[in-house]
């Protein structure tokens, strides 16, 4: 079990932009005219909606973008950037609905500036990428259907990652001790502390150690991939495609957020989907076996990773609540939308963790032999 009380503390590296700053950035470094500014939730980035006007060569359809400002902590990794901001002009390419970046007066997808206010300025990667429309899942009523297309997503933004793309910076995406790879939920014992003490923390730390038990072991056999690492309800968008309101039908339209992408493996991006698919559902406890199925039907997991997964959608889970209620401490100003998971998230994992590994993993796997056996059929 986990110990000690005194939380490892982190710099405070989130940029603090004004809208002044922000007009200034894209005047300067993309010779954009913007036209109005609306900031946009976010987790330890900063990112804004920008409409610009006036530009010669701007087609109407492209005059609204997002300027993605980075973390002073991880505007010292360029290569870093670069890959995954490759990776999306890739997946752009491929048919996934990524943004793609705007280039700088310069040519360069990205520029390191200084910004924010008090002593020592630090410098934030700052990129200015095409908007995408679209709601997010967790705005709309999900159901089976969307789960089963999610996990298809997930599956096939994987396999093309792993299999077609290329960059010569893309080692930098072995990243040993990052917090969110799905490999590293061992590294919470040094911030659950941050949940004070309580029946949550002590469920927490049960699967921290079943993880190092049981998980960990067995990486080895897990078939490796790069992960996009966040396919969360607010990053996946989603447009309706029926006129009917009685009988809306939604298509994914635009993936979000690659700053957690990472090498890892395929079993982790579908423990990540069902977990947060999990979030947007009354019946959470069913999630998994749609959102597998749509994984398998691309991707088909092994006995080994199949026997993982449920402690992996609970390491995930884990994950979620534990770095964000840590985070809240660092950023009280921004609680709200650090801790959105949190709000359903404690009573699925205490669902599932009460249920037991093999009651979830024999409703997820009924469920998914359906899609098979129709599939067949």
């Amino acid at each position: 079990m986990s110990s000690g009380n005194n939380c490892q503390s982190q710099a405070l590296t989130k940029p603090a932009l004004g809208e002044k700053e922000v007009i200034e950035v894209i005047d300067r470094v993309f010779g954009l005219k913007v036209s109005w500014v609306r900031p946009l939730p976010s987790y330890d980035d900063q990112n804004f909606h920008v409409g610009v006007s006036g530009n010669q060569g701007v087609p109407e359809s492209a005059d609204e973008y997002v300027l993605k400002i980075t973390n002073s902590e991880d505007s010292q990794e360029p290569d870093l950037i670069e890959v995954q901001t490759q990776a999306m002009m890739f997946l752009s390419t491929e048919g996934f609905p990524a943004a793609t970046p705007y280039l700088t007066k310069d040519g360069n997808i990205m520029s390191l500036e200084s910004g924010g206010t008090g002593p020592g300025k630090k410098k934030y990667m700052v990129r200015l990428l095409t908007y995408l429309p679209g709601i997010p899942i967790a705005k709309i009523a999900t159901n089976a259907q969307i789960f089963y297309e999610i996990g298809q997503l997930a599956a096939r933004l994987d396999k093309a990652l792993s299999e077609k793309f290329y960059h010569p910076s893309v080692k930098s995406l072995h990243r040993g001790q990052f917090i969110w790879n799905l490999a590293n939920v061992p590294l919470l014992d040094q911030y659950v502390c941050a949940l004070g003490q309580n029946k949550y923390r002590e469920v927490v730390e049960q699967v921290i150690e079943q993880f190092k038990g049981r998980v960990i072991p067995k990486l080895s056999s897990f078939r490796p991939c790069i992960n996009h690492g966040d396919l969360n309800d607010h990053n996946i968008l989603v447009d309706s495609n029926s006129a009917s309101r009685e009988n809306l039908q939604y298509k994914v339209s635009g993936i979000l957020d690659f700053s957690d992408m990472s090498y890892g493996y395929y079993v982790f991006e579908v423990a990540i989907a069902i977990m947060y698919m999990m979030i947007e559902s009354s019946d959470p406890l069913s999630v998994g076996g749609h959102v597998l199925a749509g994984f398998e039907s691309v991707v088909p997991l092994t006995e080994e990773e199949r026997g993982a997964l449920f402690l992996l959608v609970c390491g995930r889970f884990c994950q979620s609540l534990v770095i964000a209620a840590h985070t809240a401490l660092l950023y009280p100003e921004n609680k709200e939308y650090l801790t959105i998971t949190a709000k359903t998230g404690w009573k699925h994992l205490m669902t599932m963790f009460e249920a037991g590994r093999e009651a979830v993993e024999q409703t997820w796997f009924e469920i998914a032999r359906t899609y098979a056996n129709h599939s067949t059929a």
